[in-house]
C-alpha cells in the first residue's frame, strides 16, 4: 500500500473527528477508513473509556448490540492478557493477542471467547489524546488463516489514535450538550462565520453570563467565545495539522471553564459549533463518597488502582510511602467490603460502570446520544 494511500486515509479520519457529529456515525465512518488501509474481520470494537478509572462505559460493535455479560465479568475479575485497562496504560497503548501470549493465543480465556465470534487475532489500542487523557480503546479483529496485523497496519492505527480519543471526547460532549443530563452539563452554540449567533442549547446562557467580558442579554459575546471561532475556522483550513481548538477561561464565578470549537461544513456555508464545559466535570469522586465515605486520600488511591497501577506507582504518583499506601488500601477495602484490588475495581465497575453501559446500548439502539461518565442515578441527578 503506497505511502499516500496511508496519508490519504489518516487525513479522512482527522476531518471526521473534526467535525461536530455524534459518537455512533463517527465510529460508522472511521470504519469504512479503517476497513481500506486495516483489513479486518466482522467489524471493529469501538469503546469509551471514563478518563479518571479507565473503565468501560460504552462499546459500539456493528451487530452485536448487547456486550456479554460474561465478557464483562472476565475483564473485570479474571487475570489475562490485551485487557482494556492494560494496553490503555502501556508505552505503546496498542497489544496484539498473539504477541501478548508469547504466540500462544490458546492459553488466554479471551482468545476462546473471540474464537466463539469467529475471530482469532485481536489488536487492541488505546485512544489516547496527545495530552494523555484515554478516551477509549479500538479493537480490531481477523479470522483464523488471515495474514498477521503487520507493523504498517499497527503503525497507521496508532497514528490516528490520538485523533479518534479527540472525536470521541467531542462526541460525547457534543451529546451532553445536546440532551443535558443535570445542572453541569455542558453548553453548545452555533455561530456563523461572521460570530454571530444561529442556536443555542438550552442553559448556554448561564455559561455565557459566567464568562467575563460578554454581555450576554445585549447580544455581545465573551471575547474567549470570539478567539475560539477564529481559531477553528484556521483550523479548518488546515486539517493536517491536527490542531485542537480549545479555551481555558476562569470565570466570573472563580471555576475554571473549557470552551470546544469545531467547524460544521455540511450546508456549504461554514458554521462553528462551541461547546462549554466545566473544566473538572468528572463523577467519580463524589460517587465514591456518597457511596462509601472515602477520604480524599482514598479516593485518590481508588482512582489510580481502577486504573491499574501498582503500590509502587501509587506510591510515586501520591509522593506516598509503599507502607501508607496499603494502610490506606486497607481501609479502602473495609468501606467498599472488598478483600483485593480486583474485587474493588469489579465492583465499582459493576455498580457505577455497567449500568451506564447497559443504558448506552439501549440509547444508541434509540438513536440517543451516548453518556461517557459513570452511571448517576436521577436521585442524584444535579
Amino acid at each position: 500500500m503506497s505511502a499516500d494511500t496511508w496519508q490519504r486515509a489518516a487525513d479522512k479520519i482527522s476531518r471526521l473527528c473534526a467535525e461536530p457529529r455524534d459518537l455512533v456515525s463517527l465510529w460508522q465512518a472511521s470504519t469504512e477508513v479503517l476497513a481500506v488501509v486495516v483489513p479486518h474481520y466482522w467489524t471493529p470494537c469501538f469503546y469509551t473509556l471514563d478518563p479518571a478509572s479507565l473503565l468501560i462505559t460504552s462499546h459500539f460493535h456493528r451487530g452485536l448490540d448487547e456486550f456479554p455479560g460474561d465478557w464483562l465479568v472476565s475483564e473485570y475479575y479474571t487475570e489475562d492478557v490485551n485487557q482494556l485497562v492494560d494496553v490503555a496504560r502501556s508505552k505503546s497503548g496498542m497489544s496484539t493477542l498473539h504477541e501478548a501470549t508469547g504466540g500462544d493465543p490458546a492459553s488466554s480465556p479471551r482468545w476462546h471467547r473471540n474464537m466463539e465470534m469467529g475471530g482469532d487475532q485481536e489488536l487492541v489500542t488505546g485512544l489516547r489524546t496527545r495530552s494523555g487523557e484515554v478516551w477509549g480503546a479500538l479493537a480490531l479483529y481477523r479470522e483464523p488463516g488471515a495474514p498477521m496485523f503487520d507493523e504498517a497496519e499497527k503503525n497507521f492505527v496508532r497514528s490516528v489514535a490520538s485523533v479518534l480519543a479527540e472525536g470521541a471526547r467531542s462526541a460525547l460532549l457534543l451529546g451532553q450538550a445536546r440532551e443535558p443530563e443535570s445542572v453541569d452539563s455542558p453548553g453548545l452554540l452555533i455561530l456563523d462565520s461572521a460570530g454571530n449567533v444561529e442556536s443555542t442549547t438550552p442553559g448556554v446562557d448561564r455559561w455565557l453570563a459566567d464568562l467575563p467580558d460578554g454581555d450576554w442579554p445585549t447580544g455581545r459575546l465573551p471575547s474567549a467565545v470570539l478567539t475560539l471561532a477564529g481559531r477553528t475556522l484556521r483550523a479548518a483550513d488546515h486539517p493536517e495539522r491536527g490542531e485542537i481548538t480549545v479555551v481555558r477561561v476562569l470565570s466570573h464565578s472563580g471555576t475554571w471553564v473549557v470552551l470546544h470549537g469545531a467547524c460544521l461544513n455540511s450546508t456549504g456555508d461554514r458554521r462553528i459549533a462551541v461547546i462549554i464545559e466545566p473544566a473538572a466535570p468528572g463523577r467519580l469522586y463524589p460517587l465514591l463518597m456518597s457511596a462509601y465515605g472515602l477520604t480524599e486520600r482514598e479516593k485518590d488511591v481508588t482512582r489510580l488502582v481502577l486504573q491499574g497501577a501498582s503500590t509502587s506507582q501509587i506510591a510515586a504518583d501520591l509522593v506516598l510511602s509503599a507502607h501508607t499506601v496499603q494502610q490506606h488500601l486497607k481501609s479502602v477495602f473495609d468501606k467498599t467490603g472488598v478483600h483485593s484490588r480486583r474485587d474493588l475495581v469489579g465492583k465499582v465497575f459493576f455498580a457505577f460502570y455497567e449500568p451506564r453501559l447497559r443504558d448506552n446500548e439501549r440509547r444508541v439502539l434509540d438513536d440517543r446520544p451516548v453518556r461517557g461518565e459513570p452511571w448517576l442515578s436521577p436521585g442524584h441527578a444535579g
